[in-house]
């Protein structure tokens, strides 16, 4: 991402949360802020992130996440962001163009009245997960265009500890500080944590065809991600994601075909799509990469982070290769290959893959029903429909 991108700060949603209470809590704003940048000249990319406790352990080393309270959340919140853009006709997918808004979730764990002490060095480091802390994310993600608030009583507390933390670390101007009409408070419970606590994994693995990336790819990227165990930034291992990327052949019969983008193009999305919710500079050009016949390798969080984008072929992929493989992220839709994967993995004599399936974005679970309509709605998170919107909209010009 080279561009400067906004920062909305999103303090935590109703417990128990559902896609009824996010629409509540979060709908007026995300509706503001959205058509506003929606009328900028340029497309625009805007960072949401989202504020809930998330992980526990006794130590930044020893975390637990809540893997399926986190993508949840996030699907409740790429679906509502959908909806809205679906209604008020804002391109999502990257690479739009004019009118477009690029929309990146990231998760930040924090929870009412925590108290962060500072490490041995007077700084605040991120622990073995994704998800960095309040304090962290303050102090480590920079720089931002504008950030935006809520204007409501939970968004001005969390801006208010969001500069405490950053002050020293970067500097903004008052015009930087925008409140957006529309937030509202609602009451949570703070004795109704989920307790599914997951550790993450040395080696995780997913597949798509990643075409003109939307919401739902970025709730599968995203999801992936939070299970990865990443080490410490003083150790020599690594953690690895990897991701088989469907091939321009194999997608060559697809609808629309004039209009899918090159694997090269694809992987360029997703490698900065990815470097949003593991790297530090928000202006930082594609990490470094290395590559070799059929795959790229990304290198993130100064190499402790191994991204390898590996040209799909088969409806297999990767996990069949890759023997040290941990576990395997599905959608509803792919659920079937997860399993497949596993036997022909047990054909071979080789472990299983902890199987994790995230949930399907859905407009009638935010209460639209007919008010959004379906075609609206999928355009946001089909890349068949994207591309037969551009093959369209060139024949029409």
């Amino acid at each position: 991402m080279s561009s400067t991108p906004s920062l909305l700060r999103l303090p935590s949603p109703p417990r128990p949360s559902s896609p009824i209470t996010l629409s509540a809590a979060y709908r007026d704003t995300l509706t503001s802020l959205l058509l506003k940048l929606k009328s900028s000249p340029t497309p625009q990319t805007l960072v949401i992130a989202l504020a809930l406790p998330l992980l526990e352990g006794p130590a930044p080393r020893v975390k637990s996440i809540r893997w399926s309270t986190a993508q949840s959340l996030l699907a409740g919140l790429y679906t509502l962001i959908s909806v809205i853009c679906a209604k008020e006709d804002i391109p999502v997918d990257v690479g739009a163009g004019v009118g477009s808004v690029d929309v990146r979730v990231v998760l930040v764990d924090h929870d009412h009245g925590r108290r962060y002490e500072p490490d041995f060095e007077g700084g605040y480091e991120a622990n073995c997960t994704a998800v960095l802390d309040l304090a962290a994310f303050a102090t480590k993600r920079k720089p931002w265009k504008t950030v935006y608030h809520p204007s409501c009583e939970a968004g001005y507390e969390l801006l208010s500890l969001f500069l405490k933390f950053a002050e020293g670390k970067q500097t903004f101007t008052q015009s930087q500080l925008v409140a957006i009409e529309g937030g509202i408070s609602l009451t949570t419970e703070p004795g109704t944590l989920s307790t599914d606590l997951q550790k993450g994994f040395k080696t995780v693995c997913l597949g798509g065809t990643f075409d003109h990336l939307h919401p739902g790819h970025k709730l599968l990227l995203h999801a992936s991600a939070l299970l990865l165990a990443i080490p410490d930034k003083k150790s020599t291992e690594t953690c690895t994601l990897i991701i088989g990327i469907s091939s321009d052949e194999l997608l060559a019969k697809k609808k629309y075909a004039e209009e899918l983008q090159s694997w090269d193009d694809r992987v360029q999305t997703v490698l900065s799509f990815l470097s949003t919710l593991l790297e530090y500079d928000t202006t930082a050009p594609q990490p470094p990469t290395t590559s070799k016949p059929g795959e790229l390798v990304a290198s993130l969080r100064d190499g402790r982070i191994l991204v390898r984008c590996i040209i799909l072929r088969d409806p297999f992929g990767p996990p069949i290769h890759e023997e040290d493989a941990d576990a395997i992220v599905v959608s509803a839709e792919t659920r079937s290959g997860g399993k497949a994967i596993n036997d022909r993995r047990a054909e071979k004599g080789w472990k299983p893959l902890e199987v994790f399936e995230i949930d399907v974005l859905d407009a009638t679970e935010v209460g639209e029903g007919d008010v959004s309509k379906t075609e609206d709605f999928a355009a946001k998170i089909s890349s068949t429909t994207i591309r037969q919107q551009r093959a369209e909209a060139k024949r029409q010009s």
